[in-house]
Order: C-alpha cells, then sequence, then structure tokens
C-alpha cells in the first residue's frame, strides 16, 4: 500500500497558481492546473480533445523559473515541480489587453471578449474594424483531423490570403453535412468556407 502510495506522489507535481499550491498529474499544462484549482485564464483556441496549440494567446501567463520569468501559453506549457506562475501579472495583462483590442475589431461579441473587455475598461478599439470573425485559431481544422479523423478542412493560402476550406469539396457532402461539429468549436461564430455559408450568430449579436 505505501509502494502504491509513492508510486502515486511521484507522478505529481506541485506548482504555485498565483500564490497557490496546487498539485498535478505529470503531463498536464499550466492551464489545466489552472481549471484543477479554480483559477480561470481566459483562451479562445483551446480544446480538452485536441492538442493545444497556443493561436489565440489569451491563455499566456508570467512564470519564475531558474530565477528568470518569462511568458508562456499556459495551454501548451507543462505543469513542473516548483514552477511559479502569475497568470494576472502587469506583464500578463498589458499584453492581454492589446490582444482583447485587436479582437474586438474582430469579433466582439464573443463572450469572453466582452468579459475581458469590460475588465479592462475598454469601450472601442483602436484598430479598423474587420468583423470578419475567422481568427486562423485552427479549432475546426485540427479537430476534424485529430477527433473526426476526416481531413474535411484545412488551410489553405498564405500570409493574408489564409483561409479555411473544405478539402477537398467533396468532403462537404461526403462528410460535414451530418457532423457540422466544428460550428459548436468555433470561438466566433463563423463557419469559415468557400461554400458562402452564413456565420452563426452569437449571444449578444446586435
Amino acid at each position: 500500500m505505501n509502494e502504491l502510495k509513492t508510486a502515486k506522489i511521484k507522478n505529481k507535481v506541485e506548482i504555485i497558481i498565483d500564490g497557490r499550491s496546487v498539485r498535478v498529474d505529470k503531463g498536464s499544462t499550466i492551464l489545466q492546473a489552472a481549471h484543477i484549482s479554480g483559477i480561470h485564464i481566459p483562451t479562445l483556441c483551446y480544446h480538452e480533445k485536441i492538442k493545444p496549440h497556443g493561436a489565440c494567446r489569451l491563455c499566456i501567463v508570467e512564470i519564475e523559473k531558474n530565477q528568470r520569468s518569462k511568458i508562456v501559453a499556459s495551454c501548451a506549457y507543462p505543469a513542473e515541480d516548483g514552477l511559479v506562475v502569475h497568470t494576472d501579472s502587469p506583464k500578463v495583462e498589458q499584453i492581454r489587453k492589446n490582444l482583447v483590442e485587436l479582437y474586438m475589431a474582430l469579433f466582439p461579441f464573443n463572450p469572453e471578449i466582452k468579459n475581458l473587455a469590460k475588465k479592462y475598461g475598454l469601450t472601442g478599439t483602436r484598430y479598423k474594424k474587420e468583423y470578419d470573425y475567422c481568427i486562423l485559431c485552427g479549432l475546426c481544422v485540427r479537430y476534424c483531423e485529430e477527433v473526426k479523423k476526416r481531413n474535411a478542412i484545412g488551410f489553405i493560402g498564405r500570409g493574408i490570403n489564409k483561409k479555411v476550406a473544405f478539402i477537398p469539396e467533396s468532403a462537404y457532402f461526403k462528410s460535414c453535412q451530418d457532423c457540422m461539429e466544428c460550428m459548436d468549436i468555433c470561438p466566433t461564430g463563423v463557419f469559415p468556407s468557400n461554400y458562402g455559408m452564413d456565420r452563426i450568430p452569437q449571444i449578444g449579436d446586435a
């Protein structure tokens, strides 16, 4: 029994998040550790069923390790023994505030963005309002590939011409009509495609 208890302890790591000690399984991320401890870290592109990507950067935190600090994406950074994490340090808050202001120009009606805008006192944005809603987070692409195993959609183009589309076109008729799960996980309510489908309305749209 003692050996089993020792083995369980060895498979755990302990980190400090916002002054709170959190013990989690080895292999967990900072974001998962925060969720376990009830600490909210905002995210847009995270989904528990797929590998973390860190595209939206809203989940950034500041960590202290070996007497040095740096900013990392909490969804992808592993929890390690002795790691000290700050989810709302001045550096984190400034970067996150700038990101929120940028996202307000792209999709202002997302609940997370609305809450963060209120937190930071943002009533407008300096950036040109595009309202194209797709932030190329890749959730739909990665979900289709990793969870559904269909590869029906993917990225095409590069740079400012990069977008999400059905690949190949026949995939829409063979796989997507009976699925459409990517609609539910899209953080901005858009279903980007080259079929002219309308954006899925979000709560609070005006």
